[in-house]
């Protein structure tokens, strides 16, 4: 069983930055792709960010590109997610996933394993 533990959200206003982490464990550990999710309140958990474990290649959605960079330590077996120039709109739980297999990277039904979630709160 693969376990994943997200940490680093928190308060901080507009414009401000956050940086989130998220620590795999468990007896093996092998990801096709790892990725950042959010659910903000009464709205549905949509893709954020993710990146191939392998070849590194990163995808982004579109409300994030240029503020966001997702990035991976294969050897702590770590994703993190730097977030710059927040918005009061990024405000959510966010949730780091992790994909066995072959996986459209932003479909959030292609990921097997998740956290806990971290809550980030960006106040305007």
């Amino acid at each position: 069983q693969v376990q994943l533990v997200e940490s680093g959200g928190g308060l901080v206003q507009a414009g401000g930055s956050l940086r989130l982490s998220c620590a795999a464990s468990g007896r093996t550990f092998s990801a096709s792709a790892m990725g950042w999710f959010r659910q903000a309140p009464g709205k549905e958990r949509v893709f954020v960010a993710a990146v191939t474990w392998r070849g590194g290649d990163t995808h982004y959605v579109e409300s994030v590109k240029g503020r966001f960079t997702i990035s991976k330590d294969n050897a702590k077996n770590t994703v993190s997610l730097q977030m710059n120039s927040l918005k009061p709109e990024d405000t959510a739980v966010y949730y780091c996933a992790a994909a066995k297999g072959v996986v459209r990277i932003t479909n959030r039904d292609d990921y097997d394993y998740w956290g806990q979630g971290t809550q980030v709160t960006v106040s305007s």
